[in-house]
């Protein structure tokens, strides 16, 4: 909530509105910690999950762009059922095929890139993945009312997160057979609520558990039967590289704003003044009373996020280390390359608010002996965090401002990039700190909100005392996948109506070629 809008970029073709079903099981069972368990207490088998895709297409080849432009006005209420599936029928949630947008050199000064020496060469190729903002939409701290006065309060597409992170996951993978990737780097806000069931769901999608069952409160049935809504049990198609975990605001904060410890007890009850989502009625309409409690909504600590994480896979990035420190602040390398990840956490956990928030004791502990290393390892350094510097703010006295901390990494030679999220739109931008090093401060837009896409990322060394960094926006499929259609033609919806803040990206800041010197 608060974190911005949406780009201009390709998206995938409409769906229909699975939403507008008819009422179905209301048991009162909770299914909210996403597998459940069977009468032998094995987790659930769900259904088969979706086929590899036959393609992915990346957006220099195909581009795609909704039928209906952004409006001046908001046209009707996503919010209603009703008004919904008006919209979906006039067209708003209709895409077109466009076609692909090429790559586009950057430097620094605007000049020609000088040309490559004769041993360059890729020395990686990841995904960047931000702002999935998988979310429990009918948890007891939603305030879906306040839509409009707080962007991101509510999203028509939101019940369908789940299906979409699934659809991300299965387009990675298939992106991986054409152009095989090294890993997959989050870009934070990867759950909305702080919430432990989406914390649950999301690790289970990822890492292709047995089962997962994006639900809470009452085990919902909007249309009847399995695998036709949001609300049914699937089996995620896990993802096939290696992922490194990033927090932001909405991973430790109620609404990405609220100390998660003050709605501790709001989010386990059965009150919901600020308006959720009741399943239990067709079209799943927005209310404000009484809910059904569920214990599986529990608000997520940062000692039990971190702890997750690190007990999932192959940790992700987290271990007792980390945990230890409190913070998802650490250092990854591109084995047998001169490459490394510095991956700070951003998030004001312990101050609130949607800004980022770098202390002194963080640079102090952690991020200048990092980078120190860096340079005495004679490393190159991507710096990552779910905040680009400019949402940085100085709510408390030992903050670090946008300046501080450009002008900090601004003293290294070696750092390349600074790659974030949060801000919901792509960017590139070259930061040029007086009387310090230049580097590219990238922003990748939102997996949930228009336009739904990734960056796959390459960076080479040029062989010229330049590197290059290789920027394309990558699009979820959704061949087979009528649930992540549905949510993708919402998606759309949310953005033609004029729901959403309309910030645009230019064609500079997608598919584009970054050049960047080093000594």
């Amino acid at each position: 909530m608060g974190d911005g809008g949406q780009g201009t970029g390709a998206a995938t073709d409409s769906g229909s509105d699975s939403e507008a079903g008819t009422t179905g099981d209301a048991s009162a069972d909770s299914t909210s910690e996403g597998t459940g368990a069977d009468s032998t207490g094995a987790p659930p088998q769900g259904p088969d999950p979706l086929p590899p895709l036959a393609a992915a297409p990346l957006t220099t080849e195909v581009t795609l762009v909704p039928l209906l432009p952004y409006p001046r006005e908001p046209v009707l209420d996503p919010r209603l059922p009703e008004d919904r599936a008006t919209l979906l029928d006039d067209g708003h949630g209709t895409l077109e095929m466009g076609p692909g947008e090429p790559i586009e050199d950057r430097t620094p000064t605007g000049e020609p890139p000088t040309p490559a020496g004769p041993d360059a060469t890729m020395i990686t190729r990841f995904v960047h993945l931000a702002d999935s903002q998988l979310v429990d939409d009918e948890a007891a701290t939603r305030v879906v009312n306040l839509d409009q006065a707080v962007f991101g309060a509510f999203r028509p597409e939101e019940a369908y997160s789940c299906n979409i992170l699934d659809a991300a996951v299965r387009t990675i993978n298939r992106v991986n057979e054409d152009l095989p990737l090294d890993f997959v780097v989050l870009g934070g806000d990867n759950v909305d609520n702080a919430q432990s069931n989406e914390l649950s769901w999301f690790l289970g999608i990822m890492e292709g558990d047995t089962s997962v069952h994006c639900d809470s409160g009452e085990d919902n049935d909007p249309e009847p039967g399995e695998g036709n809504d949001p609300k049914d049990l699937f089996t995620p198609v896990g993802l096939d590289v290696p992922w490194f975990w990033v927090t932001g605001n909405h991973d430790t904060e109620v609404q990405g704003n609220f100390l998660a410890a003050e709605r501790a007890a709001a989010a386990i009850g059965d009150a919901n003044p600020g308006g959720t989502r009741d399943w239990s009625m067709p079209g799943g309409p927005v209310i404000a009373g009484d809910i059904i409690a569920d214990d599986a909504r529990a608000v997520l600590s940062q000692e039990s996020m971190l702890s997750a994480v690190a007990g999932s896979g192959d940790g992700h990035g987290i271990d007792d280390e980390v945990i230890a420190r409190g913070k998802a602040n650490y250092t990854f390398d591109v084995e047998g390359t001169a490459l490394r990840f510095v991956v700070l956490d951003s998030s004001a956990f312990d101050a609130g608010g949607s800004d980022g928030l770098i202390r002194e004791g963080d640079v102090d502990s952690f991020l200048r002996p990092a980078l120190d290393a860096a340079e005495g390892d004679a490393k190159v350094v991507v710096v990552v965090s779910h905040h680009a510097s400019a949402s940085f703010a100085p709510v408390v006295d030992d903050a670090y401002s946008e300046a501080d901390f450009r002008a900090l990494l601004g003293e290294y030679n070696n750092v390349l990039m600074h790659l974030a999220g949060h801000s919901h739109v792509h960017s590139a931008e070259f930061v040029a700190p007086m009387d310090g090093h230049g580097y590219w401060e990238v922003i990748t837009s939102a997996l949930l909100d228009y336009p739904n896409q990734m960056r796959v990322i390459e960076i080479h060394d040029q062989n010229n005392g330049e590197y290059r960094i290789q920027m394309v926006s990558l699009d979820y499929q959704i061949e087979d996948d009528p649930l992540g259609e549905a949510g993708r033609a919402l998606t759309v919806l949310d953005w033609t109506t004029g729901w959403v803040e309309p910030a645009n990206s230019e064609a500079t800041d997608r598919n584009v070629s970054l050049y960047v010197a080093t000594p």
